[in-house]
């Protein structure tokens, strides 16, 4: 089960994981900067920050916090609630399979 933040709580196979949170590039990057950013994840073993995208449901990409070791999903909002948020969700709402429970 997971929360949206606009719909509540869910079946996890309602929505699309859209990867872990990472702080995008500077404008202009070189292409070691872009490759990193597009293809190279920290996959920490705990707590993290993640895209989520709700498929079947408002279609609302959101931020949920998830320790990876235990699939326990700390909290949800969308991106506008949380300061210092990078306002913009990965590109593709068909992004992965959900995979949090």
């Amino acid at each position: 089960m997971l929360a949206c933040p606009n719909c509540g709580v869910r079946e996890v196979t309602d929505f699309g994981f859209g990867g872990e949170i990472s702080e995008r590039p500077a404008s202009r990057p070189s292409w070691r900067e872009l490759n990193a950013y597009n293809y190279f994840r920290r996959n920490v073993a705990g707590v993290q920050r993640e895209w989520w995208y709700h498929r079947s449901g408002c279609r609302a990409w959101f931020i949920a916090e998830r320790d990876t070791r235990t699939n326990a999903v700390q909290w949800t909002a969308l991106p506008g609630a949380l300061p210092g948020a990078d306002p913009s969700p990965p590109t593709s709402p068909s992004a992965g399979q959900a995979s949090a429970a």
